[in-house]
């Protein structure tokens, strides 16, 4: 598959503008969330490209048999229409490939990471009137049906398997070593999909430093989002460092050290020295 590279400055300066309007909006769409990511990371994706997806969603959701009642039965139904039937699913290897995380290249591919196979799963149920859900277990997003008191999960990752109790359990103690918490069954937040998506996408490139342009857009665009961590600025200055921007690096550590110092004034000074270094790198 082709490398995947941004748009034009012009054309990324429109796609971050639209996605902090829809993250403000009073109920953010996540497919548009999830589609301006997609059309950030490949400038080859275009506004028909992203309406192609959301009509394919629509599709994958006028497929549907029937329209079950209670939430084990949505469940059965999604999982044997998208899992069994069209072979949405992941493998090891699609934690390689950051056109896991985009949305539109699940949809065409139907292989990507948990969380992107779970933003498939939940868009084309609520299209089809599921009361469905997203629910961020430790290190892996799974999809939830109905009220906690009649909660059915499943993996979208395994092409949808409904999951027991056990399951549950034993997907959180592998990833934390801690037992279930309930409140971790609890429906994500969309932004905090997105947010977590962009994570994913900041630790691919994390590790490939070549790919760095990958991790500044990714910084940039959690920055869009009304709650974020406020660490995401200390690192969106050391990319650009990273990248040779020194100058604006430094300006944007001497900020965050301004933040920080109210809280652990050896840590900002600490950045005020990175800062200062990274000045000594224009002599």
């Amino acid at each position: 598959m082709r490398p995947l590279h941004p748009p034009d400055p012009a054309r990324s300066a429109e796609w971050r503008r639209r996605f902090g309007e829809e993250a403000r909006a009073d109920r953010p769409d996540l497919s548009a969330l999830c589609l301006l990511v997609g059309a950030q990371a490949d400038g080859e994706l275009t506004e028909a490209g992203m309406d192609a997806a959301q009509i394919e969603l629509d599709r994958l959701a006028g497929e549907l048999p029937f329209r079950p009642g209670g939430p084990r039965s949505w469940a059965t139904a999604l999982s044997e229409h998208l899992g069994t039937g069209l072979g949405f699913r992941g493998t090891p290897g699609d934690y390689q490939r950051l056109e896991s995380s985009l949305l539109d290249k699940v949809l065409k591919r139907r292989r990507g990471l948990p969380i992107l196979l779970s933003v498939v799963w939940m868009e084309v149920a609520r299209r089809a009137g599921a009361p469905v859900y997203g629910v961020a277990l430790p290190g892996h997003f799974v999809v939830g049906f109905g009220p906690p008191e009649q909660q059915v999960l499943v993996d979208p990752f395994v092409g949808g398997r409904v999951l027991t109790g056990t399951d549950a359990e034993l997907l959180v103690a592998g990833a934390t070593g801690s037992p279930l918490d309930p409140s971790m069954l609890s429906p994500a937040d969309p932004l905090d999909v997105v947010l977590r998506i962009l994570n994913n996408i900041r630790a691919w490139a994390a590790a490939r430093p070549e790919r760095s342009d990958v991790a500044l857009w990714a910084v940039d665009f959690s920055l869009l989002l009304p709650s974020h961590p406020a660490r995401l600025r200390y690192e969106r200055a050391q990319l650009l460092v990273q990248r040779g921007d020194f100058l604006m690096g430094a300006t944007e550590l001497d900020a965050y050290a301004e933040i920080v110092a109210a809280v652990d004034e050896p840590a900002a000074a600490r950045v005020r020295s990175q800062a200062h270094a990274a000045r000594a790198m224009l002599n």
